[in-house]
């Protein structure tokens, strides 16, 4: 069978895996989905014993079936390979009651290396495939980590630019330094002066400018998306909730058929939608739980079925959820409204006008399969104090928020199914937040004096992301306003 995918708001036009991947965006500003969530074609028996890569294999080829065999094995291969500094890609670890799924063994200690390090194998085959000649453009916003884990893929691929938007101030100091150092002859980075959100719509903003991409293509260029917004970005994390649950299955945490609750850190929403693509696979997750910081936009729309991002944005200690624009809801609305393009469309373009869409009783009720939480500033940092004066273990801020949720849920709910906690980021890149978190005598202390400080009360190596920052020479300086975005690409690619 080949899967096809269709955009959010328009049902008139398909389009191959591959192609969807090249664009990114689909012309009338919808999200590529496929036109249906395949099941899984090996069994749980074959599952448990499969490597991280055999497992991608077993998903990914579910979704792009353009794509040959031999192109999707070497597109694994190349990515999930030494740049991770464990074999098992993605292991977990059991503390304090819950399995904490590490998503950060990757070359930039963030979840975002799950599927970034294979998103530039996939696009530049996909660009093979369909025959492009134009230098591909990655343009990108980031809240902190998809920026840098883009910049590490993309640096020097050859046929690849990247250009990179960041808001001034809205992240940690190392997530700030991993971008600026960044190599690569092809590679740009951007910081705005404004918010994750005003980077965001002026990305889709320039995505959207048909005027932009024909000047583009005039001097050889084309736009991709190496955000989640791009399927390339999502398909790749599907695969580690199948495998997580096989380990469970492999470790016999669990029984055959046993049903899991996930807990994710959830800000643009994709991550949390890839557990969701894995239930319908197949894979038993009962519940799909959303956490959010104090920007609480998603879990005011699960418990009210309204979604505003009518309020203030507030920076918090997990940034990379610093976000009021979730685009990968766009998918679940789609889902959820019977896959109904023309509403998706009708209320995406009241959350442009207005700021704001309210579903249908009827889409409510679609949204069982998910709870949600929040943990304010203050619960953030207990939970990585209790967890480490309980066990041991050191959680960064944006794993303590889900955490957090995933404990009051239990509390609250009754619920006894195990719980898997998506553990999204490194310690060591928020190693302020969570040192002062652990100690109060640490929050006066120079940041990265504190890297050191980490290594002792962890116990865990310092991680090389972090060790080649510390003297890395600054190469991009780049500012411009929230409105001149589109002169800075321009500028960069002499148009």
């Amino acid at each position: 069978m080949n899967l096809q995918y269709k955009s959010t708001r328009n049902d008139g036009i398909t389009v191959t895996a591959s192609e969807a991947i090249l664009k990114g965006l689909a012309d009338d500003g919808g999200l590529f989905v496929p036109v249906e969530i395949p099941k899984l074609s090996v069994s749980m028996e074959e599952l448990k014993d499969m490597t991280y890569q055999e497992t991608a294999y077993a998903v990914m080829r579910e979704f792009l079936t353009d794509f040959t065999e031999e192109e999707l094995k070497a597109c694994i291969a190349k990515a999930y390979d030494s740049k991770f500094d464990t074999e098992e890609i993605a292991p977990l670890a059991k503390a304090d009651g819950i399995y904490y799924l590490e998503l950060y063994h990757g070359a930039t200690i963030a979840f975002k290396d799950m599927a970034l390090s294979i998103l530039p194998h996939l696009l530049t085959t996909a660009a093979k495939k369909n025959h492009v000649k134009n230098e591909i453009v990655i343009l990108t916003a980031t809240s902190g980590d998809t920026g840098k884990a883009a910049l590490a893929g993309f640096a020097d691929v050859e046929g690849t630019r990247i250009i990179v938007f960041y808001p001034k101030n809205g992240v940690s100091k190392v997530q700030e330094l991993q971008m600026v150092t960044q190599k690569g002859d092809n590679t740009s980075v951007v910081a705005i002066h404004g918010n994750f959100d005003n980077a965001q719509s002026g990305v889709k903003a320039m995505f959207e400018n048909k005027e932009l991409a024909r000047e583009l293509d005039e001097h050889g260029y084309q736009f991709s998306s190496a955000n989640s917004i791009n399927i390339g970005r999502l398909v790749p994390q599907v695969v580690y909730y199948v495998y997580a649950y096989a380990k469970l299955l492999q470790n016999e945490e669990i029984q055959a058929g046993e049903a899991i609750n996930v807990v994710v850190p959830t800000g643009n929403f994709g991550n949390i939608l890839a557990a969701y693509y894995a239930k319908q696979m197949g894979i038993p997750i009962q519940k799909l739980v959303c956490a959010s910081n104090e920007n609480k936009v998603l879990f005011d729309f699960f418990q009210t079925g309204t979604y505003d991002r009518n309020r203030e944005f507030l920076l918090t200690t997990s940034p990379s959820m610093d976000i009021l624009i979730s685009s990968n809801l766009e998918r679940l609305i789609y889902q959820i409204a019977g896959k109904n393009a023309e509403k998706d469309a009708e209320l995406m373009r009241e959350l442009k006008e207005d700021g704001s869409y309210a579903i249908t009783e009827d889409m409510k009720r679609e949204l069982a399969d998910f709870e949600a939480g929040y943990a304010t500033e203050e619960q953030t940092a207990r939970m990585i104090h209790d967890v480490y004066a309980r066990t041991g273990y050191v959680i960064d801020t944006h794993t303590a928020v889900a955490a957090y949720v995933c404990k009051e849920y239990q509390k609250n709910s009754g619920d006894a199914a195990k719980c898997v906690v998506a553990s999204t980021a490194s310690p060591y890149k928020f190693v302020k937040s969570v040192m002062s978190a652990i100690d109060e005598k640490y929050a006066d202390q120079d940041e990265f004096a504190l890297l050191d400080e980490l290594k002792q009360v962890s116990q865990t190596e310092m991680p090389n992301a972090i060790k080649e920052i510390l003297d890395a020479n600054i190469l991009h300086t780049a500012e411009c306003d929230a409105d001149k975005m589109e002169a800075s690409v321009r500028e960069i690619l002499g148009l």
